[in-house]
């Protein structure tokens, strides 16, 4: 399939250009050097600005390596130069940031973080036939709208809310679980498939509430939903509705235990949520994992990571460094940056990066995406398990 949009884009450009005057006359020096635009996007501002900073770090971390190891583009030494982008969890505001990248021309980008801001934004991207990869927009429609640029690093919200729905009926024994979301594209997409594993696997719905990512008052949803005594609480949303949600079931003597994807899954979750999160009574799942050899990759990068930026990974920093390291790679062995001619090259890729083994399938998912089970215990996220 082809991008829609008829304009071409201007893919590099020129870093050093002169022409030489010598005696014998004129002679053109060739530019040694290429300049690669990529475009990032995540919300750095709001509330869930900690994990979009968690993401531009991932990039800026892998641009500087890039830079470093003096990558050659054809017969050019690239030169990478990250645009960032904030788009506070917003759609509008995300579809703002992505014709800011569209019209600085970039050559990839690597984003948005929301399923609710990627899937808007990756019709602009389209349309200028610039590919993206996201590193953590779980929603299935993403990949699904027929574009042939875009791609995603993580599993999606059918394996992410399915594998969930699944432990919460076999593992966890839920006899009465209620279901909360915050009906984004995200927090809708996972609790719909949670719900949907729940009833295949012969578990019980007894309500469905909703509520929104800026909320901070549940006492309403959350006593309508005691009176149906849950034993399991599933909520699609982020952390920073997450962890006051948890503190009210507290103070309401809900004791279900409290589940949800991978926009609770954070390091900061322990923080929001306080002295409300007994050991063990999260369980929540990361769209993604390493496991066996892979796990030494991914214990430097952290050790790097919080060295460099004096903060832990939250949840994608390592996808997003490996997004762009893929891109890249793919320019490199299709000899351009130029979007059209390294488009094939990102399609057939087999790359290894810190977060695993990475290729894409005829959509532009991952094969053979991981989750990974965490709970928490003495307010530190604890691995349960890896799952495929």
């Amino acid at each position: 399939m082809k991008f829609s949009g008829s304009r071409s884009l201007t893919v590099v450009s020129v870093a050093v250009a002169a022409v030489v005057l010598a005696a014998c006359g004129k002679k053109e020096v060739v530019s040694t050097e290429v300049v690669v635009k990529i475009g990032h996007v995540g919300p750095v501002s709001g509330a869930i600005a900690h994990l979009g900073k968690d993401n531009e770090n991932g990039a800026r971390m892998a641009i500087e390596e890039l830079n470093a190891a003096g990558l050659k583009i054809g017969d050019k030494t690239a030169k990478f130069e990250l645009l960032a982008e904030d788009d506070a969890a917003d759609p509008k505001q995300g579809t703002a940031a992505a014709q800011k990248l569209v019209d600085a021309k970039v050559n990839g980008v690597i984003g948005h973080l929301n399923s609710g801001t990627t899937i808007p934004a990756s019709q602009l991207y389209n349309g200028a036939g610039i590919p993206q990869i996201s590193p953590s927009a779980t929603n299935p429609k993403y990949t699904r709208q027929g574009y042939a640029g875009a791609f995603r690093v993580v599993a999606d919200d059918v394996h992410l809310g399915g594998t969930l729905g699944k432990y919460a009926v076999e593992t966890l024994k839920g006899q009465n679980i209620a279901v909360i979301d915050d009906r984004t594209a995200y927090g809708q997409g996972v609790a719909e498939e949670f719900k949907k594993a729940v009833e295949a696997t012969g578990g019980k719905i007894v309500g469905h509430e909703f509520t929104t990512d800026k909320a901070s008052d549940f006492n309403a949803i959350l006593t309508t939903l005691k009176a149906k005594k849950p034993d399991v609480v599933f909520f699609g949303g982020m952390d920073a509705v997450a962890g006051p949600m948890l503190r009210q079931m507290k103070s309401l003597g809900i004791n279900a235990k409290f589940m949800g994807g991978d926009g609770i899954c954070t390091a900061e979750l322990a923080k929001l949520a306080g002295d409300a999160m007994k050991d063990e009574s999260v369980i929540c799942a990361e769209a993604g994992g390493v496991e066996g050899e892979q796990k030494v990759g991914m214990d430097k990068f952290r050790a790097d990571f919080k060295a460099k930026f004096n903060a832990d990974v939250q949840v994608y920093a390592p996808y997003v460094y490996d997004a762009v390291k893929v891109m890249a790679t793919a320019m490199v062995n299709a000899g351009s940056a130029d979007p059209a001619k390294y488009l094939p090259a990102l399609k057939s890729i087999t790359y290894k990066g810190v977060t695993g083994d990475i290729a894409f399938d005829e959509k532009g998912d991952i094969k053979n995406g991981a989750l990974t089970l965490f709970t928490y215990k003495g307010g530190e996220r604890s691995q349960i398990a890896v799952v495929r």
